[in-house]
């Protein structure tokens, strides 16, 4: 008895690039070939414009319609588990197409290691060697001089969340005397720290890695004293805006040595200090060191 192949053809990818590629073009003719019915499943993170997914749904969608117009193309979004994102898969495959055999399809490193449903699975051989990643790192590199490719950033630029930058702020205090920064083009002083990096463990710890890199010093444990929002100049008609976390680090040993953005360094005696010494956007920090940091709260 001739054995005939299932009705259905199902293939899951995220074909986040700029053009479909040869090797998305062969592995979507290989499936058509082979089924009535043909669903392309695109996954769908939560986050918004990442390196590792920049378009949304609906471009890569008409993408893949602009070549294979007959095709079914539909979300998938992204679960917390492997189990949980298999049994969403099953879902949507019934929703769109409740009755019929079914055969998953990708390539030999798809996602069939994180699926664990309910219909079987083929690998299909690559035409050739093919990183999305590649591609799109190459595309980050190249400024096209078109309405499209600008009209593009821009509509990046608007589907995105409005963002907090995490920042990180050390006051470093030796008995009675606190260490400050200034900047090449301010006069006022300000706390030494900066934007706290994706490498970092923990806000304690960028502030340790900014402290030591703006003063080069060696610093003991860093107490927490509280948060605000920064006036950052450079912000200021953004949508987007900062918000700092401001901590007390006794100062250990090392001779204080401005680095990195910082032009100046200089020690303060705590009892004489006032708002009028910090530049603006960091007076509110002032405010917090002395109102929350009991163990100087009398030296002010």
């Amino acid at each position: 008895m001739e054995q005939t192949s299932p009705e259905i053809g199902v293939l899951v990818g995220r074909f986040q690039v700029d053009n479909l590629h040869p090797a998305h073009v062969s592995l979507i003719n290989t499936v058509c070939q082979s089924h009535k019915r043909v669903l392309v499943f695109l996954g769908v993170t939560p986050v918004l414009v990442t390196k590792r997914n920049p378009l949304d749904f609906i471009t890569r969608k008409e993408m893949i319609l602009q070549q294979f117009p007959s095709l079914t193309v539909l979300s998938l979004p992204d679960m917390p588990s492997d189990e949980d994102w298999s049994k969403e898969l099953d879902k949507r495959i019934r929703e769109a197409c409740p009755i019929g055999n079914v055969m998953l399809y990708g390539g030999r490193d798809s996602f069939h290691r994180a699926y664990s449903g309910l219909f079987p699975y083929t690998a299909v051989e690559q035409i050739t060697q093919f990183s999305g990643t590649e591609v799109r790192k190459e595309i980050s590199q190249t400024v096209k001089a078109s309405p499209d490719f600008r009209a593009g950033v821009i509509f990046a630029a608007f589907n995105q969340y409005p963002k907090v930058y995490p920042t990180v702020d050390v006051a470093i205090v030796d008995k009675t005397a606190i260490l400050l920064g200034r900047k090449a083009y301010q006069t006022l002083y300000r706390f030494v720290g900066g934007f706290v990096d994706p490498s970092d463990e923990s806000f304690e710890a960028a502030a340790l890695r900014e402290a030591a890199e703006e003063t080069g010093l060696q610093l003991g444990a860093v107490q927490y004293v509280g948060t605000a929002r920064i006036d950052d100049w450079r912000y200021r008609n953004e949508e987007d805006k900062i918000i700092t976390t401001l901590f007390v680090a006794e100062y250990l040993q090392g001779t204080p040595l401005a680095q990195d953005d910082i032009a100046e360094l200089a020690w303060f005696d705590i009892a004489q200090l006032t708002e009028q010494v910090f530049v603006k956007e960091h007076r509110v920090l002032f405010r917090l060191l002395k109102n929350k940091y009991l163990a100087l709260q009398e030296s002010f």
